[in-house]
């Protein structure tokens, strides 16, 4: 059965959804996305994602051209429409398709900016079983460009670093920058050490992540100690336990990097506990 997408205002089935060859997402990757989870037909940190797509939309000097309220209708319109239960809610603006390619922007009043919104069901995303058993990373040299503090459409490195973790036997990748870990290819990296929370610290080197930020509030509030701090690939294998964190894994155990078992080699109880809290805090708050 075809899936109920979101295009300019318009829901439509998704073989009818069409974009312009000249959209600017298309041939520049100029545009930004946001993905939100949804568990048991609800949205998770709606409005933490909001907030980013503002930020992001701010610095590239782009407008925002849909209301909070509007963005709020429309994820809930498709939850209705394609039945999502457990899953994810993916949501990209891009500057939109002016009448040729140009590196120059067109002008904002001229060229309507592109927005679409599709759901991807995801059964299982709450009891995810790799969450039992932890994931692999390997660790690759990062060098993509200067702003990932912007969620931005350019994802080619991150998908190349997925794929030579694949072929490594591995689940994912950490990228490594001047010797120091700055994330995952789609999530941000941690470690523990001696029942102590690190993680990289904000800044333009890496996505400021809206999963990141619940994690570590509930994992203050939980009494848990938190370094935000550079850690290195080295530090990270004599970690006591590792994990990550993303809108679509939650917070997932890491239990092996560049092929070496971190303690027992299976989740271990920091990082199983601040899951168990961050779902169960999630959910209160869903809406």
């Amino acid at each position: 059965m075809s899936r109920t997408v979101y295009l300019n205002g318009t829901y439509l089935p998704e073989e009818d959804a069409k974009i312009s060859i000249f959209d600017r997402g298309f041939l520049m990757a100029d545009g930004v996305y946001e993905v939100t989870s949804v568990l048991d037909g609800m949205l998770i940190d709606f409005d933490g994602h909001i907030k980013r797509l503002d930020r992001s939309l701010y610095e590239l000097d782009m407008r925002n051209p849909i209301s909070r309220d509007d963005l709020l209708k429309a994820h809930r319109e498709l939850i209705s429409l394609n039945g999502i239960k457990e899953g994810l809610i993916y949501l990209q603006i891009t500057r939109g398709a002016p009448n040729d390619r140009d590196f120059i922007f067109p002008d904002p009043d001229e060229t309507p900016q592109t927005i679409v919104i599709f759901t991807q069901n995801k059964p299982g995303l709450y009891d995810n079983p790799a969450a039992k058993k932890g994931i692999k990373v390997i660790s690759i040299e990062d060098i993509r460009w200067g702003r990932r503090d912007i969620k931005t459409v350019q994802l080619l490195y991150p998908s190349m670093g997925k794929m030579i973790a694949k072929k490594q036997g591995a689940d994912d990748a950490w990228m490594v920058e001047d010797g120091a870990v700055t994330e995952g290819t789609s999530n941000n990296a941690y470690i523990v050490k001696d029942g102590k929370i690190i993680t990289r610290a904000l800044s333009n080197d890496i996505l400021h992540g809206i999963t990141r930020a619940a994690v570590l509030r509930f994992g203050k509030e939980a009494q848990m100690q938190v370094l935000e701090r550079d850690f290195t690939i080295e530090e990270a294998k004599d970690a006591d336990e590792a994990f990550i964190t993303s809108a679509s894994t939650f917070v997932m155990p890491v239990v092996e990097i560049d092929g070496q078992p971190l303690g027992a080699g299976t989740p271990g109880p920091v990082v199983t506990r601040l899951r168990d809290i961050y779902l169960e805090e999630s959910l209160k708050r869903a809406i």
